[in-house]
């Protein structure tokens, strides 16, 4: 085995057993204590099609938020817009705009860089003392997320990767920063290398924390004294949302051109249900591509079968589906490509969540 790659799988394995207490410690009973969700939302419209069923496998700048081991298939650079209609129907048309590039930086080694911006419009400010929405104002929150990867391939069936996150949060009189990691491997065998396997360890990191002036307040000493004193509120810091995902996938190819991909990712989240993604993909030249799948966590399916039980926690959950095309801008072998992708997913409430990218491949 390559000295390299034993190195990475150490590392790897080194940060699975450090964080494995939070990986797998979740339940019910921790729904909601951890912040920076937004870092569980995947902001790509190719992969978002299939539900993430795809992390044994997912390529370009996709694999940034997938498994970060994927971007390793660059050939030269890849650069990725994306624009997320997150929650149709949400009073703030929340919107997501997201932005990657990859570069090769040597015969086995690519670095990637990605932006993901929350657009989630005014919200009226209200106080205790003036409850009235209309008479203080409005204010806007700012979420975005760094990422910077790297990925390294140690053979031709063997690659891994580290992915770098900056998370910050804030409104106008406070904010909170933050750090986290990524890790993942991808394997690929099988005669015609169509058999993937697949794993990765998300958002590891310390907790994190607000702080500002939006935390302290004016206050009187006692009714009958009128010298005012500011009072600074205490917050605890809060723990990220670790998930570690396991993946495989199979490609039926035909007759050259076409190639259906049966593909299983199963989630295990620190702060909300497990889930296990099924996808199905379908591809004929590599051009044209379907996709579909089925996300399930416990309580999807109540006892009188009605379909969404409150026992579930993820708004991302059901069906899901989209659609590529990818086209070549001549017949020349690694010749320049443009591909569309589009994506829908079913959510909890609202009108599910609509995505469309636009992705150039040199």
């Amino acid at each position: 085995m390559n000295k390299s790659f034993r190195y990475i799988v150490l590392s790897f394995v080194v940060l699975l057993g450090l964080s494995a207490p939070q990986a797998f410690a979740g339940n019910k009973d921790r729904s909601g204590q951890a912040g920076a969700s937004e870092l569980l939302i995947n902001p790509w419209a190719a992969t978002s099609g299939w539900g993430n069923a795809g992390m044994s496998f997912v390529h370009g700048v996709d694999a940034i938020f997938g498994n970060v081991a994927g971007i390793g298939s660059c050939r030269t650079l890849d650069v990725n817009f994306t624009h997320t209609w997150w929650l149709q129907g949400v009073g703030n048309d929340t919107r997501i705009s997201s932005f990657g590039f990859l570069a090769r930086v040597g015969e086995s080694s690519v670095l990637g860089l990605s932006l993901m911006s929350f657009s989630i419009g005014e919200i009226p400010i209200t106080t205790v003392g003036n409850p009235d929405p209309n008479t203080l104002g409005t204010y806007k929150p700012n979420l975005m997320n760094i990422n910077l990867a790297f990925s390294h391939a140690f053979s031709h069936s063997i690659s891994g990767g580290f992915n770098l996150k900056v998370i910050s949060e804030s409104i106008k009189d406070m904010s909170g920063v933050g750090i986290a990691l990524d890790a993942g491997i991808q394997y690929v065998t099988g005669p015609f290398d169509n058999v993937h396997f697949g794993i990765t360890l998300k958002n590891i990191g310390p907790t994190m924390k607000f702080s500002g002036d939006g935390l302290s307040l004016r206050v009187f000493m006692d009714n009958s004294s009128n010298q005012q004193f500011t009072m600074v509120q205490r917050v605890d810091d809060f723990e990220l949302p670790t998930q570690l995902s396991i993946a495989a996938a199979y490609d039926f190819l035909f007759a050259e051109t076409n190639r259906i991909t049966i593909a299983g990712n199963f989630c295990s989240n620190s702060f909300t249900n497990d889930q296990f993604i099924l996808g199905l993909e379908y591809g004929w030249k590599e051009m044209f591509l379907l996709r579909v799948g089925y996300t399930y966590e416990n309580g999807i399916w109540s006892k009188n079968g009605i379909l969404y039980d409150d026992g579930c926690m993820n708004i991302n959950r059901g069906l899901s589906a989209g659609l590529s095309i990818d086209v070549p801008i001549s017949k020349k072998e690694n010749a320049l490509r443009f591909a569309l992708d589009y994506s829908y997913r079913d959510t909890y409430t609202y009108g599910g969540t609509h995505s469309v990218g636009l992705r150039i491949i040199f």
